[in-house]
């Protein structure tokens, strides 16, 4: 998996499994961060996706100067 060009290539990614393996979690891990409110998530009808802005601040990859 390519984290870079996902990240830079989409506007959201899909809550798991790409947001999980991103951050290193397992699946079980990542919907327990996403109920606590620790995953920034957007809801699609059933489909729960991350935006990348806030994946990216997450893992300190933006540029906060912008």
């Amino acid at each position: 998996m390519n984290i870079r060009k996902m990240l830079d290539e989409n506007v959201v990614l899909p809550l798991w499994p790409e947001t999980g393996t991103i951050l290193r979690l397992k699946r079980g891990s990542t919907y327990a961060a996403k109920k606590r409110g620790e995953i920034e998530t957007i809801r699609f009808g059933n489909l729960e996706r991350v935006p990348v802005s806030w994946l990216k601040r997450k893992l300190g990859l933006e540029d906060t100067a912008a």
